[in-house]
């Protein structure tokens, strides 16, 4: 009998030390941290709900794909997912055609929130002053910025436009929006984030229409481009054109990003680098990239941490595939992401 009892008790340590364990190994997998490393907004099809975000970290050895299925139960995140804004803990994922906001912790992806009042089209977003200002713009349809509360995420009021409203950038607590889309259009329009109101009369580009808007050290950076030149225009805080670079024999400029004091834009599938105080054009690209066609050439295309992300999207029939270089254009890695891989935001 004391034998039987001496048994029992053995294996009933044995058995605790298993479930122990067990327990431990699942928390290991089931709850994994993306710090220290990068997000990637992939798109999906559209009218599919197969967005999703990658995750690859900061020393490039390590990707994992699907990673809001991942950590949500395999639950869909939606329909083109746009964009991504962060504040504080929180990651806020613009799905353009589901018409909603997830909201994740950025650290975990588990979803916390979501936005869907008032969304009619959403394109981007930023957060400022404990507000999140969101763009919608519906193919000839209702325009506005949508303001939404950090905190709660309520609705706070709409601020309706004429003109068409694309990207949403902050720099010197103000909230400037682009009213140009596809290369059409040419002005920005500054909003008060105090009074939530826009401020003074659009600001018109003396030449060419606006690709992409960027902020850069509490300015306001846009690319604009023409037929034969392109143009970086700079735009203070307060709302004024204080320079303009031009490209000089570079048509079509897009994409413009800044790293470390330095633009870089492409011309089709050419990407080009220049010193940001430079008055030279420069006369050759950094990189050639691969040639997608008239849609899908450079669709993704970030620069971080003095990397470039470029992204094939194979035309939308199957994965990314993200190529990242050195700013001097030399190539470090490639590696496969999901479908219609757009943006690189550090995490």
């Amino acid at each position: 009998m004391k034998i039987t009892r001496f048994l029992q008790l053995i294996l009933g340590l044995v058995l605790l030390f298993n479930i122990s364990c067990s327990s431990e190994y699942e928390e290991m997998v089931t709850s994994p941290t993306y710090e220290n490393g990068y997000l990637i907004t992939n798109e999906g099809n559209f009218g599919v709900p197969n967005a999703d975000v990658s995750f690859i970290t900061k020393d490039l050895n390590f990707v994992q794909n699907d990673i809001y299925k991942a950590n949500n139960a395999n639950e869909n995140l939606g329909d083109v997912l746009q964009t991504i804004a962060y504040s504080g803990d929180q990651a806020y994922l613009l799905l353009n055609n589901s018409n909603k906001i997830q909201v994740v912790n950025r650290y975990t992806f588990k979803k916390t929130g979501e936005i869907t009042s008032q969304l009619d089209n959403p394109r981007y977003m930023a957060v400022a002053n404990n507000m999140l200002y969101v763009s919608n713009d519906r193919y000839n349809g209702p325009k506005s910025v949508n303001i939404y509360r950090t905190s709660d995420l309520s609705f706070v009021k709409k601020i309706n436009f004429t003109d068409t409203v694309e990207r949403v950038v902050v720099a010197g607590g103000n909230v400037f929006v682009q009213n140009s889309t596809y290369s059409f259009g040419n002005k920005i329009t500054k909003i008060n984030t105090t009074t939530n109101e826009i401020e003074g009369t659009p600001i018109a580009l003396p030449n060419g229409n606006i690709n992409k808007t960027i902020a850069y050290n509490n300015n306001v950076y846009t690319i604009a481009e023409g037929t034969t030149d392109s143009y970086i225009y700079q735009i203070s805080a307060a709302g004024a054109i204080v320079k303009t670079t031009t490209l000089t024999g570079i048509a079509n400029g897009t994409h413009l990003q800044i790293d470390n004091g330095r633009f870089f834009f492409s011309s089709y599938n050419k990407i080009y680098s220049m010193d940001m105080n430079a008055t030279a054009v420069p006369a050759t690209p950094i990189i050639t990239a691969v040639d997608g066609g008239q849609y899908f050439t450079l669709y993704g295309f970030s620069v971080v941490d003095g990397r470039i992300f470029t992204s094939d999207v194979k035309s939308f029939t199957e994965a990314s595939e993200m190529s990242v270089y050195t700013t001097s254009g030399t190539l470090i890695t490639k590696f496969k992401t999901g479908m219609g891989s757009t943006s690189v935001y550090p995490n």
